[in-house]
């Protein structure tokens, strides 16, 4: 799997390895785990051979910041664990991983990275900050030298505290919200113009939005589709204040490069929603950075067929690449398919990305398909049930709209062989 500089898609049915690869890849930018960093995550485990008397590698590139670096590492039964050459790990940037589960796992080279004592390498750092879905709402605790230290307070609180102080924290949360949220139409999101109690026993301050209808509603009673864009809003906002903060107190340049993955990308988002999501994201960190020069790297995994109809426009052969997962001969399969446009969701859905067979029902396709059969006069792949014209008529008016654009064909040879629509 050779991945592209700038964009890279992943299709494929459920099981078969997209969430896999994702965990693979943070892996690979990390050296860690997400579920090993914390227990509270519904995903992100440890990947392990199914046959653990079989040697099992996994081998990678990465672009670091010092050039590419090559490197395999093999799964260890005695240790539970993968084992690589030992030594200063690469720097690939900030990482970011969207987790499917609503997860965030963030991976800094100014807080995460090795540091030096004289000459010599020491891994004192935390190996990178991994939420679960509620701590990226109410704050991350882990132990610093020995005490519980809260590294996030979370959206909840640090959102309302950047509101309050009316600086470059908001400002870059309400711009980053606005460029994740659709433009188009009455969804676009706004921050609220107050703050709201959720219980006289409640003291906490939470944040609002601006709904399409005028009402500003509190972040926590807002819908998931938006809560997900807030939290994705907050942990790239967060990632990158706190990235800045780190590489001022080292004396260090903060990094130019982002990378961005990103686990069911349309998890929750209505279709216009859907539709935006991926160009927003490969906009956002010149936004988030404040530089024209950085640059994103995105991987993203998806089931939607509107989230490849949204990058028509923006594809690049030459930066982005799209990948699906097939079944063949029962062994799972990862193929790079050459980008072709389909120019709407239908044909997506019948191209070989998704791999339907047409975009009806279950059963307007077995009926559709029993129709096409008699027309060709293959009698043989007529089901029992629609083995005759009339019978196949009957099934197509209960499962067909009646604009369907099946029907012209399908009445001009009913009527042909004298049947009455």
């Amino acid at each position: 799997m050779e991945l592209a500089p700038r964009l890279n898609l992943i299709t494929g049915d459920n099981g078969l390895g997209k969430s896999f690869l994702l965990d693979v890849a943070w892996w690979a930018l990390t050296r860690k785990w997400p579920q090993d960093l914390n227990e509270n995550l519904t995903s992100g485990y440890v990947a392990r051979p199914t046959d653990v008397g079989q040697k099992a590698t996994i081998k990678f590139s990465v672009e670091s910041k010092t050039g590419r670096v090559e490197y395999e590492s093999s799964y260890v039964p005695a240790d539970q664990s993968w084992r690589g050459k030992a030594g200063r790990p690469w720097n690939p940037g900030l990482v970011v991983y969207a987790l499917a589960d609503g997860g965030f796992a963030v991976w800094d080279p100014a807080r995460n990275y090795w540091r030096k004592k004289g000459n010599i390498d020491v891994q004192e750092r935390l190996p990178a900050y991994v939420f679960s879905s509620k701590q990226v709402w109410d704050g991350l605790p882990v132990l610093v030298d020995g005490k519980t230290t809260k590294v996030s307070n979370g959206l909840v609180a640090d959102w309302a505290s950047w509101i309050r102080e009316g600086k470059a924290d908001a400002k870059r949360m309400a711009a980053v919200l606005a460029i994740l949220a659709p433009t188009s139409g009455d969804d676009g999101l706004q921050v609220g113009d107050t703050f709201a109690r959720l219980s006289v026993n409640d003291a906490r301050d939470i944040p609002t939005v601006r709904m399409a209808y005028g009402q500003d509603v509190p972040i926590l009673y807002a819908s998931l589709g938006v809560r997900r864009i807030a939290a994705l809003a907050y942990m790239l906002s967060w990632a990158w204040r706190e990235h800045l903060i780190a590489s001022q107190q080292l004396g260090q340049q903060p990094s130019s490069r982002i990378v961005v993955l990103f686990d069911e990308i349309e998890a929750h988002l209505h279709p216009r929603w859907q539709r935006a999501v991926v160009p927003a994201l490969l906009k956002v960190v010149q936004t988030l950075t404040a530089d024209a020069g950085a640059s994103v790297q995105l991987i993203a995994a998806t089931h939607s067929p509107l989230v490849l109809a949204s990058v028509e426009p923006l594809f690049d052969v030459e930066k982005d690449k799209l990948f699906v997962l097939d079944i063949e001969d029962h062994v799972v399969t990862l193929r790079e398919k050459p980008w072709a446009m389909q120019g709407d969701v239908i044909n997506w859905l019948v191209s070989e990305s998704f791999g339907l067979q047409q975009a009806r029902s279950i059963e307007a396709e077995k009926a559709v398909e029993a129709a096409e059969a008699w027309m060709r006069g293959d009698t043989a792949a007529l089901p029992p049930d629609l083995s005759t014209k009339e019978a196949i008529h009957a099934e197509l008016a209960r499962v067909l709209a009646g604009h369907d654009p099946f029907w012209p064909r399908w009445v001009v040879k009913f009527e042909k062989a004298g049947g009455r629509p």
